[in-house]
């Protein structure tokens, strides 16, 4: 197989991959032989320099290569450059970096304001764009995205690795072969506890301008597993919520933690010079663009909501009862379906069902790690079936790289994308629109009182199943 020939296999597979569809495997082989995938990453923080970045080079360098790094941040990029063990070009100017260097594929981990900025700018320029979740923020880049793509004859692919974790795999087995019958209602509830949940406060993802609220920045994870798991769209929202703990919300605050006359008294002091990685990238870097990653969560600037609730109607009649919470003495879940022949509950990281010897901070560590790990134990989903006994299903588990997920999904885009998937774990554009109009119907239905339609909100409309 020459060169071209298999460039043109690989991005074949990419389509049929963002589009959700399968293809014959034997049609697609990938070896050192051959033309490596070009590859440049818009957006060098966390997420951009390890896990689109630093993992495809220690993964994947035998299959594709970065021909180039963007940011607005000349530090960063400098520190990016280094970090994930690339000798390509950097750029502050996008367009320049895709004409100067043709990618076959863009990778978006910008703020999340600005992804469709660059998903649109990529695919009118002839790329294929992947992008961190969520999509975009608000129903009108939304509907900018799906004109892109639709008049740009390229493809988009939206990195939801929660989909691909083994023990969310096996709620959707469960679902996918009628376990419970058709399912009816679903409750589903996510906790942050007072580390991970307090970061988003820290960061740029404090201001709705730029995340969109934790009803997309988060809660597009949850809404899509949601539209996965019961293979529908969502219909229609309503919400309420309200910043009661952060924010202005507080009796005191400060500049920043590094320079706070409350450090000793504040329990949610955070020292960011314990972290030669966050000093690297960050503190040595705010003089370029002013960005402060430690800032004071308590700082009246932020608009987001810490506590959220909402009740989403789909499309085939199923209704969900979500919750998230920003200040929980723990990190966890819980989601229960109920069926029409029984009932399906799932949870993990709940303390008072599994006693845990490390510690909250600690957990969000091994969770985000990007290295190999082993499966570590197991952990239960339960099935409970009408008048019958209840059955305890253990599902190996693994703790790193969001149990399990990051890997496998990787693994999909890059190494075998014309694999077949009989759990449709593969995300393109109108996955990620349906996941972020959840948050974005959220965020509107709060405001105003009332519930929102889906289908008011961009031109697609809902589905009764997903891949009709």
């Amino acid at each position: 197989m020459n060169n071209s020939n298999s460039r043109r296999k690989f991005l074949a597979s990419i389509s049929m991959l963002s589009a959700s569809v399968t293809m014959n495997a034997s049609a697609f082989s990938f070896g050192s032989k051959q033309e490596k995938l070009k590859v440049v990453l818009v957006g060098t923080g966390i997420r951009g320099t390890s896990f689109w970045g630093k993992r495809l080079i220690d993964k994947y360098s035998d299959i594709l290569e970065f021909v180039g790094l963007c940011d607005v941040n000349p530090g960063r990029l400098e520190f990016a450059k280094k970090y994930i063990g690339v000798n390509c070009n950097t750029y502050t100017d996008f367009e320049s970096m895709i004409s100067e260097n043709k990618p076959d594929l863009v990778i978006v981990t910008t703020t999340d304001s600005t992804h469709h900025e660059y998903i649109v700018k990529g695919l009118r320029m002839g790329c294929d764009v992947l992008t961190e979740k969520p999509l975009t923020i608000d129903e009108d880049k939304c509907q900018e995205i799906i004109n892109a793509e639709r008049k740009s004859g390229r493809n988009v692919i939206v990195g939801f690795n929660y989909r691909w974790s083994p023990y969310n795999t096996k709620v959707k087995e469960l679902l996918q072969k009628g376990a419970i019958g058709k399912v009816t209602s679903v409750d589903f509830h996510w906790y942050l506890n007072t580390y991970h949940g307090a970061s988003y406060f820290r960061r740029w993802h404090g201001l709705r301008q730029e995340s969109g609220t934790l009803w997309v920045h988060k809660s597009t994870h949850h809404f899509d597993l949601l539209n996965w798991w019961i293979d529908s769209d969502p219909e229609e929202v309503f919400a309420y919520g309200d910043l009661e703990h952060y924010g202005s919300a507080n009796s005191f605050r400060g500049n920043n933690c590094r320079d706070c006359d409350y450090t000793k008294s504040c329990n949610f002091y955070w020292d960011i010079m314990k972290s030669k990685r966050d000093v690297d990238l960050y503190v040595k870097n705010e003089q370029y663009d002013g960005y402060i990653r430690d800032n004071c969560l308590f700082r009246d600037e932020i608009n987001i909501y810490d506590k959220m609730s909402a009740q989403i109607r789909y499309k085939n009649n199923v209704v969900v009862n979500y919750s998230l919470t920003t200040y929980s003495p723990f990190e966890g879940w819980r989601v229960a379906f109920n069926g029409t022949e029984g009932r399906i509950e799932a949870w993990l990281d709940i303390p008072y069902q599994k006693k845990e010897d490390v510690s909250q901070e600690e957990l969000h560590k091994l969770e985000m790690n990007q290295g190999d790990m082993e499966v570590e134990g197991y952990e239960p989903v339960v099935l409970h079936n009408l008048w019958k006994d209840y059955d305890t299903i253990k599902v190996p588990f693994q703790r790193g790289g969001h149990g399990g997920g990051d890997a496998k999904l990787h693994d999909k885009i890059f190494k075998d994308p014309a694999s077949v998937d009989q759990f449709e774990r593969a995300a393109g554009v109108r996955d990620g629109v349906m996941s972020v109009l959840v948050g974005i119907a959220a965020r509107k239905s709060i405001e105003s009182g009332e519930p929102i339609k889906i289908a008011s909100l961009t031109d697609l409309q809902p589905r009764a199943s997903r891949l009709d």
